[in-house]
């Protein structure tokens, strides 16, 4: 099973795909969603690739109505709007080494990422960090439940919006 949900981000040369190995008969099964490049996270609507055997299989205890009809028609839509997507995705890549640039320059540890956010050790209680960017209007998301206290996701938006996490990031840093 390949979760590609963040494929449509990837600029890494040697990044798989996988479908590749699903046409060279492969046991995979591939998914993508339409959540992250494509916008439509709340509808909660993907794909999946897999062996027809497979897909019968799944088929069969799958239940009825599984996707509803506003999700299939904005997906059936959104696959129309490819300029919407490419746009999006030149946006996350150019970002995305910027601002792992800037929070590595404030200190922090940035892992490298190939998805629409970075994955950041703050060095301290992530926490505390995500209450004081919360209270100026930010919202990243704190690890600790995920066994990171340290660390915290970060989104990455416009470059307008990540600026704005950078300013109340220097300020909430400015008040500790």
């Amino acid at each position: 099973m390949l979760d590609e949900a963040y494929f449509e981000f990837a600029d890494d040369p040697g990044y798989p795909n996988g479908l590749d190995f699903l046409r060279r008969g492969q046991p995979v099964v591939v998914l993508r969603t339409f959540s992250k490049a494509y916008g439509l996270a709340g509808l909660r609507v993907g794909w999946g690739a897999a062996a027809i055997e497979v897909v019968e299989a799944v088929d069969r205890v799958r239940e009825p109505f599984n996707a509803n009809a506003l999700g299939q028609a904005r997906a059936l839509a959104a696959l129309d709007d490819q300029a919407h997507v490419q746009r999006t995705v030149t946006m996350i890549r150019a970002e995305r080494p910027r601002m792992a640039a800037e929070l590595a320059r404030r200190g922090f540890t940035v892992l490298p990422s190939q998805a629409n956010f970075l994955f950041v050790d703050t060095g301290g209680r992530g926490l505390d960090l995500f209450r004081r960017l919360l209270r100026r209007g930010v919202i990243v998301r704190p690890l600790d439940g995920y066994g990171f206290p340290t660390c915290l996701r970060i989104s990455l938006g416009t470059p307008a919006e990540n600026a704005r996490l950078l300013e109340a990031l220097d300020a909430v840093r400015g008040e500790a």
